[in-house]
């Protein structure tokens, strides 16, 4: 088998990969109906200016992700995480139905989604956690950076299929079948995790008793090298990566797109971060210099795209878009799942989501106001403009600091050293 497509050749993640690409299809299927219903449905009959409103169910929806990260993490340390991912894939089943049916029988409200979208980023909170460490339960260690990677290609293969998809369906029917699908895409997850040869599974050791959330805060407070990644990944993840807004923004008030057109932004998106997922696939170790170089890109790619003279050029400029973004996304993951010791990765890997994705309630609302009062373009110019400040910014503290580098040694905390390297070594699966 192919080096990229590796761990596919495991039985329980091939069954977890295929029933991801299913549910993957109904997220984006669900998140462009719930962004078109917003803009163009909900709220030109309200007080709230449509990118405003838009800003505020997003942030609604991410701010779970910073409130609960850390309670999160500690549940994904001290609880089976197959029986954790089962409960919160069901409640975001559960979520998408009740949206679907408020839109069908007329009684939809834009309150009623700020509430879903804020329920639906509670289950994302828990749930993110649990399936990100997951994975290192699925393959071995050696292989993790490579299933890392294809977790990615199936989110964005996903992207390829759903939007556009999703732009067909609410084309002809509105917007409430697209929520149903999505609904029924939870039940091929649900399958794959009942199917799960459990005998198989590399279980991380239960983590009881007290602190355990203080304790997560002092590891990461410990790796400079972590925290490096995490002040990068929040710029990213707080001002350049509000695509579900700023593209529709962009498709509506610039172009004059519609549903159709919408849709196709996200799936020519996906191409790039389809490609940038593979070929995070490849790579055995994940590299600071392939994260710092594709930062600076996407910096340089998103500001051509704000800038594009028609919806044919912004099209095409979101490849590169979603090929830079995903290139920093995947090796930041795979930095800091991989340079962990596993009875602490639950704990980290939350709190690096929380930073992350937790950004999106300060960005989106901010995001949508500044689309609202100086136009679409600027939604994506802002994200061009502070994600260069930070990739400047962290080049200057490598220089001073000649790069960093961690080693591990069996039993003993990993310590940060100055030198020319620029690998975060995995960490040896150490006992607790």
């Amino acid at each position: 088998m192919s080096p990229t497509f590796a761990s596919l050749s495991i039985y329980n993640y091939r069954l977890f990969a295929a029933g991801a690409l299913v549910s993957n299809t109904g997220t984006w299927m669900g998140r462009v109906a719930q962004d078109w219903l917003v803009l163009t449905v909900l709220a030109p009959h309200t007080s709230v200016a449509p990118p405003v409103a838009l800003g505020i169910v997003t942030g609604l929806q991410f701010a779970p992700l910073a409130l609960f990260a850390p309670f999160g993490g500690m549940i994904a340390d001290r609880f089976p995480k197959r029986r954790i991912l089962f409960s919160t894939q069901s409640a975001m089943a559960l979520t998408s139905l009740l949206t679907g049916i408020l839109v069908v029988t007329g009684a939809v409200q834009l309150w009623h989604i700020y509430l879903l979208a804020f329920v639906q980023g509670v289950a994302t909170a828990l749930d993110n956690p649990a399936r990100q460490t997951f994975v290192s339960e699925m393959v071995p260690h050696d292989s993790l950076s490579n299933a890392v990677g294809l977790n990615s290609a199936s989110f964005n293969g996903a992207r390829l299929i759903g939007p556009g998809l999703a732009g067909l369906v609410i084309a002809a029917f509105d917007t409430g079948p697209a929520f149903f699908l999505n609904a029924l895409s939870f039940a091929a997850v649900l399958f794959a995790l009942a199917r799960m040869r459990t005998g198989e599974l590399n279980i991380s050791p239960r983590q009881r008793g007290k602190g355990q959330i203080r304790e997560g805060l002092r590891y990461v407070r410990s790796r400079p090298d972590i925290i490096l990644i995490m002040a990068l990944v929040f710029v990213l993840g707080t001002f350049g990566m509000n695509f579900q807004m700023t593209t529709a923004l962009m498709a509506t008030a610039v172009f004059g797109k519609g549903a159709g057109g919408y849709g196709l932004l996200g799936s020519i998106m996906a191409v790039g971060s389809l490609s940038a997922a593979l070929l995070s696939a490849r790579r055995p170790n994940p590299r600071l210099r392939v994260l710092l170089v594709a930062y600076g890109a996407f910096a340089v790619a998103s500001a051509a795209a704000a800038l594009a003279p028609s919806y044919v050029w912004f099209a095409v400029l979101l490849i590169p878009v979603g090929l830079t973004a995903l290139t920093v996304i995947t090796t930041a993951t795979a930095m800091v799942q991989l340079s962990v010791a596993p009875a602490m990765r639950g704990r980290v890997m939350a709190l690096y989501l929380a930073v992350f994705m937790g950004g999106t309630p300060l960005g989106s609302p901010l995001i949508g106001w500044i689309g609202s009062a100086w136009g679409p373009r600027w939604t994506i110019l802002v994200g061009s403009i502070t994600t260069g400040m930070a990739v400047l910014a962290a080049m200057l503290y490598l220089v001073r600091s000649e790069n960093v580098r961690v080693t591990f040694h069996r039993h003993e905390r990993p310590r940060l050293r100055v030198t020319r390297g620029d690998i975060i070594e995995p960490a040896p699966e150490m006992t607790s």
